[in-house]
């Protein structure tokens, strides 16, 4: 017998040999309908995985997130059947899950392939789940693997096998298609009830733009037809939200292929959007200790010698710029951090000037391949909100705390109230991957790992996700469509204050190491706008829009009241403008709605006679009539009910 723990803490005595499944149908025949997969000592395997001594065990359903990436991957596998049922001859790349769906690259052989297509592959994949055929797994040699690859002229998977040792090598077979696969899957096609292609679009093999190009077909589907409706519904409501649609509706940022891609041109109303998100980080990181640096655009090679990060990105990731002088090697600045220490390095330091908080909004630049360029959530020029605390050992924990504390204000300010975060450790095995000892390394996750338990945050933990001079803690936050976004990220780091000789003197008079804690709350501007955006709709908090009001005079003949009571309104920081346009009030009302402008100020006759004005707030209708001086202290109230905008 083996005993098997459950996550509630409970503990069973099964038989040697018993499978996940058997697990499910000793508990009831309602749960064992539902299992898709388990998580067999924390690695997910098949459901019909015999297991062979003592084991924690979590049954995987739908409403788990591993559970769904299992159904997903054995989804890929169907829509891999249903193509080479219809398209013989096609070759087959990879086809993982993803955070919704899945995709398939495949190679069809210079066929041409679009959203025409997507309903017979769409009806093949259901006619085929009906079969309800079991995903069988079975353990091949690496010969009999190129044997069955060659035979099918596979390219892509011979090379695919290129990388896999003998004896590790597993494929899974559903119905008539076989693929190199280590799994796991669901147990049979019958789970999948509904199905839709989403979007087909180029992709390099293995991400190489220098490999062909093969056809990626991204798909999704579900267990229930009412759970794809949902989701269908969901994505129309991504479109209307869609940072690049209201990007351009709101006169808010612009592309110029002149001016070249992925780089964002800020207009003026987005320009003013950027500078109050600044001006509000800037004022809580005052408030916090920090102080403001500015660094140039760019920056010698030698900087990023001396950092690593030129070693680990490669030179492709950095951009030279070129000078009259061929012994000089300039780069275009990637990243932040290696100025903030020759800042450091400008004086010495004792151990009371410690913790040392350094702050720039740096614009930085990193070439993106342009297939993967995207709006502003994926650009080759961008603004982080970037901050270097340079401290003492003993300071770490305190620090790192108060960043997570300015991280989580950040989050509440802006309506971001569901949040998760991970914890990014090392790949120890994978140890060319860092720079530094064991013994750094230990003590920086070791200090997040303690902070974010004292902090009570919820977490994950991701190994290999580390930066390669240090752990992380990453925010992941959920918008208003439930879409998961990562965001600030904080991390400790032993490696760089070393690579800089950066020193300070204690009170033993003896020079030490610092500490450097890396942080970002926004991340980058850019990407942050494009996640506020989309999940605001673009109806921003009034102390964050761009334009604030609309001034409506009813006719020609109360331009000058307008004019009068919107100088009385700018005197007290309150933007917008005055619609002066020779236009029915009813389409300056409807324009000012589609501008997503918070108040509408309509003055006319009577509101002169009386020096009031008639109030319109979006989304709530009339608000009748006021004195400017009660609309103006209702504006306040709006505005200081966020402290944090003050």
């Amino acid at each position: 017998m083996i005993k098997i723990s459950f996550p509630d803490g409970q503990v069973r005595e099964f038989e040697k040999g018993v499978t996940p499944m058997d697990v499910a149908l000793s508990i009831s025949e309602g749960l064992a309908r539902n299992v898709l997969a388990a998580k067999l000592n924390g690695d997910v395997v098949d459901a019909s995985t015999p297991i062979e001594s003592d084991a924690s065990l979590q049954l995987l359903t739908w409403n788990d997130e591993d559970g769904k990436k299992t159904f997903w991957h054995s989804s890929a596998h169907l829509m891999a059947e249903a193509i080479e049922a219809l398209y013989p001859g096609t070759k087959f790349g990879i086809g993982p899950a993803i955070e919704n769906g899945f995709y398939y690259d495949i190679d069809l052989g210079g066929k041409e392939f679009g959203s025409d297509q997507f309903k017979e592959i769409e009806d093949k994949m259901v006619e085929l789940a009906r079969q309800k055929s079991a995903y069988v797994r079975k353990s091949v040699s690496k010969s009999d693997a190129i044997a069955y690859f060659t035979e099918k002229d596979d390219e892509y998977k011979l090379e695919l096998l290129e990388g896999l040792s003998d004896g590790s090598i597993t494929f899974y077979s559903q119905g008539n298609f076989t693929d190199l696969c280590r799994g796991p899957h669901i147990p049979s096609t019958g789970f999948i009830k509904s199905v839709k292609l989403l979007s087909v679009a180029g992709a390099y093999w293995r991400g190489d733009e220098k490999r062909k190009q093969m056809t990626r077909i991204y798909a999704i589907t579900f267990p229930k037809a009412k759970e794809l409706e949902e989701y269908l519904f969901l994505l129309e409501e991504a479109k209307r939200r869609d940072h690049r649609k209201l990007g351009k509706e709101l006169e808010l940022f612009a592309f110029s292929e002149k001016v070249g891609m992925g780089l964002p041109l800020w207009l003026p109303k987005g320009t003013i959007l950027r500078e109050r998100l600044e001006n509000f980080l800037k004022r809580a990181q005052v408030r916090a200790g920090y102080s403001p640096v500015v660094t140039p655009h760019i920056a010698s090679k030698e900087l990023y010698v001396t950092s690593g990060h030129y070693a680990k990105y490669g030179k492709d990731s950095f951009q030279p710029i070129h000078t009259p002088d061929e012994g000089e090697e300039y780069l275009l600045k990637p990243m932040n951090c290696p100025h903030h220490c020759e800042i450091y390095k400008t004086k010495p330091r004792s151990y009371k000037d410690l913790p040392l908080r350094l702050a720039e909004f740096g614009t930085v630049y990193r070439y993106e391949q342009s297939g993967e360029l995207h709006g502003l959530t994926r650009v080759r020029g961008f603004t982080q909100d970037d901050a270097h605390i340079f401290c003492r050992p003993d300071q770490v924990e305190e620090e790192f705390m108060k960043v997570i504390d300015l991280v989580l204000y950040v989050f509440k300010a802006l309506g971001f109230n569901e949040y998760s975060a991970q914890v990014s450790l090392r790949d120890r095995e994978n140890r060319e991957k860092y720079i530094g000892n064991d013994e750094d390394w230990d003590r920086a996750e070791q200090a997040i790992i303690k902070t974010a338990e004292l902090k009570g945050l919820p977490t994950v933990v991701e190994y290999g996700e580390a930066a390669f001079y240090g752990p992380k803690l990453d925010f992941m936050v959920r918008d208003a469509l439930g879409r998961k976004w990562q965001l600030g990220t904080i991390q400790v780091d032993y490696q760089l204050p070393q690579r800089f000789e950066l020193e300070y003197t204690g009170s033993d008079n003896q020079k030490h190491r610092p500490v450097m804690i890396h942080r970002a709350p926004f991340g980058s501007l850019e990407r942050f706008v494009a996640i506020l955006i989309e999940n605001t709709a673009g109806n921003f908090p009034l102390w964050l829009s761009p334009d604030q009001l609309a001034v409506l005079p009813i006719s020609e003949k109360y331009e000058d009241y307008a004019n009068e009571v919107y100088l009385r309104l700018q005197e007290r920081d309150l933007r917008g403008y005055v619609d002066h346009r020779n236009e029915k009030m009813g389409r300056k009302i409807r324009d000012a709605e589609v501008g997503k402008v918070p108040f509408m100020i309509i003055v006319g006759e009577k509101e002169q006679a009386d020096g009031m004005v008639s109030i319109r707030k979006k989304g709530e209708g009339d608000l009748g009539m006021m004195s400017l001086d009660a609309f103006m202290a209702l504006a306040g109230e709006e505005i200081n009910q966020h402290s944090y905008s003050n």
